[in-house]
């Protein structure tokens, strides 16, 4: 017999009401298993990361009793709160405030059956994370707590299922290789670290922009062929190392200064999605765009015996370009013109 669902059923199960709007649209179900396998398309492959931080921010803090008012969240961490004591639950809070502070959403972890011990444990351990890396991490933790819930509600609403609580806990997610997904979601990724960062952007209004477009652009011509570049992976970051003098940069050994901004694919067109958002002010210091030149020529068939000509030399090409004071409410457009044994770059506009 097929599950009937509701939007609001869905909601309580994950705080994105575009993941529950589009799992109301697809009931009903006629089992668990199909309604969990939908469950990660839908969150891998449709919604968006705003989708995810809704989920996210839905969330009581982990620990955090008293705010534990949600449909199963009191015992989904009732292993933890049995466990914990005065002082493992206020370095909880603290952990909590460090990494909400670095990541700029809540930490998320499927709580049932950890002990106050193993989440402190693991989220130390995850605060060493890459902010790309634990953002994706947090939601396949999120995506555990979905389908953990969606056989709770099964069996709640009296399905016939069999199929256990914990069934789906340690399967991995069913996410999209497609380029575009991918690089649609670094694109996201990246936009979204910015915007929560503490960082040098944290002076930058991120609301109501006069610009259209981010102050930050590039494409690239593939003047070898006399087309764009399709399908190069780019990715922006920002000089936060010691503040040195543009003419004794080079002299700098410190290769950790740079921070990840945004990362996108070139379109058909060979113009590089939005690397950072859309803001007035962009901060300024050194910046470096990075191309994968080198996986662009292989896909070309640069390893095949005989394609010189399809070759490239250069296995990635950076740009470092310098952002002064007086240029912050400027437009910087950094193209990149490319052949398989050189590469020409200028500011445009």
């Amino acid at each position: 017999m097929d599950l009937t669902l509701t939007e609001e059923d869905f909601l309580a199960i994950c705080g994105s009401t575009k993941f529950a709007a589009e799992m109301a649209k697809r009931a009903p179900f006629s089992s668990l298993s199909q309604a969990v396998e939908l469950s990660r398309d839908i969150w891998w492959n449709e919604v968006d990361i705003a989708s995810w931080l809704d989920a996210f921010a839905a969330h009581p803090e982990i620990g955090d009793g008293k705010s534990l008012k949600g449909r199963w969240s009191k015992g989904e961490q009732s292993a933890a709160l049995s466990t914990a004591t005065d002082s493992t639950l206020q370095k909880l809070v603290d952990w909590n405030q460090k990494y909400k502070e670095k990541f700029g959403f809540i930490f998320l972890i499927c709580a049932s059956g950890r002990s106050t011990p193993e989440i402190l444990d693991a989220l130390k351990k995850r605060f060493g994370n890459r902010p790309i890396v634990e953002l994706e991490i947090a939601a396949g933790e999120q995506q555990k707590i979905t389908e953990l819930r969606l056989a709770k509600l099964f069996a709640e609403k009296g399905s016939s299922t069999t199929q256990t609580v914990t069934a789906f806990s340690n399967i991995p997610p069913q996410q999209s290789t497609g380029s575009m997904v991918a690089g649609r979601r670094l694109n996201h990724i990246g936009a979204h670290l910015i915007s929560n960062s503490e960082g040098s952007m944290e002076h930058c209004p991120m609301q109501s922009s006069s610009r259209t477009r981010p102050p930050i652009t590039t494409h690239v011509l593939d003047v070898s062929h006399g087309k764009p570049g399709v399908g190069i992976e780019v990715s922006l970051e920002s000089w936060n190392g010691p503040t040195v003098p543009p003419d004794m940069f080079l002299s700098s050994r410190d290769t950790v200064g740079w921070t990840l901004l945004g990362s996108s694919i070139t379109d058909n067109d060979g113009r590089c999605g939005p690397l950072m958002p859309v803001v007035d002010h962009v901060p300024a210091g050194m910046y470096r765009i990075t191309f994968n030149t080198g996986k662009y020529y292989k896909k070309m068939g640069a390893a095949t015996p005989g394609s010189e000509t399809k070759s490239g030399f250069y296995p990635f090409v950076s740009l470092v370009f310098e952002i002064k004071s007086f240029q912050t409410l400027e437009h910087f457009h950094v193209p990149v013109l490319l052949s398989p044994f050189s590469f020409t770059t200028y500011r445009g506009s």
